[in-house]
């Protein structure tokens, strides 16, 4: 019997959560553009009884994300879709944040929404940094919502004079991948089938830490210990949102943000983490 199959993108820790609540007894093949890393991931899912495959995929590139839904097709139905895959403001310049992180991931979600099942679902991990960048002007967030993916990167406020530094370029990403959700999640609906995205905050993973050490860590370190929450997020939280969202409890609920932050967005403009001229 064929299975359902769920496209797994970014193999870390926050899409295995989401993987271990809605992955049992379906097919799952793990996208990395580092094959080794889909390889561990997915050999800890299968001696935890899941059905992992591991594939060599690049998020910046059509072709590839082109390959892994082929591969995806030939184990089974297509139906949900996991995209946790990304590089953070300390990992790359601002080029290669808005190739992967925006051009990326729009690619991605208007590739899976041409063939996504029926009744399927998709989630895109977005994150609470794009909600602390100013408002852009109604023309600009369409703009990112519906311009051509392959146009994107040629949009004015994404050109390098626009674009301040790699935090900046994260910022923008992450707004886009937003509008993106909200655009393809009518182009979804047509097949039956409902895309969303989840922002969290500061979620320890080896991503976060990378943070942590780098030029922003003290901002980081800032945040979490002064959000209402007192804490960082775990990724398991993140998980269970997923599952939430992605399940039949949210069958009403498409083309959404949801943010997981332990309020420090709402810190950042109402409380003790309100900027004076850090940001």
């Amino acid at each position: 019997m064929s299975k359902e199959v769920i496209l797994w993108m970014g193999a870390g820790q926050i899409g295995m959560a989401i993987a271990r609540r809605i992955g049992y007894g379906k097919k799952m093949v793990v996208g990395d553009i580092r094959l080794e890393n889909a390889q561990a991931i997915a050999k800890i899912m299968n001696n935890a009884g899941f059905d992992a495959e591991p594939f060599e995929a690049d998020l910046s590139s059509r072709e590839s994300i082109q390959a892994l839904i082929a591969r995806c097709q030939e184990l089974g139905e297509l139906k949900y879709l996991i995209n946790a895959a990304g590089v953070s403001p300390s990992q790359a310049p601002v080029e290669t944040i808005l190739k992967v992180d925006l051009y990326g991931t729009a690619v991605l979600l208007e590739e899976v929404g041409r063939v996504i099942a029926p009744g399927g679902a998709g989630v895109t991990i977005s994150s609470q940094s794009g909600k602390r960048m100013p408002q852009l002007t109604p023309a600009e967030d369409e703009q990112l919502a519906c311009t051509p993916c392959d146009e994107l990167l040629d949009l004015p406020l994404l050109q390098p004079e626009n674009v301040r530094d790699t935090l900046h370029a994260y910022q923008l990403a992450k707004r886009c991948n937003e509008k993106r959700v909200m655009m393809e999640s009518v182009r979804w609906g047509v097949r039956g089938a409902r895309i969303n995205s989840i922002s969290p905050g500061i979620i320890v993973t080896p991503l976060a830490i990378d943070e942590f050490n780098g030029p922003r860590g003290d901002f980081y370190k800032n945040m979490f210990a002064k959000c209402p929450a007192g804490r960082p997020g775990t990724a398991d939280e993140v998980g269970a949102l997923a599952e939430l969202v992605m399940g039949p409890q949210g069958a009403f609920i498409t083309g959404s943000d949801f943010l997981i932050d332990g309020g420090a967005t709402a810190s950042y403009y109402y409380g003790s983490l309100k900027p004076q001229e850090q940001e």
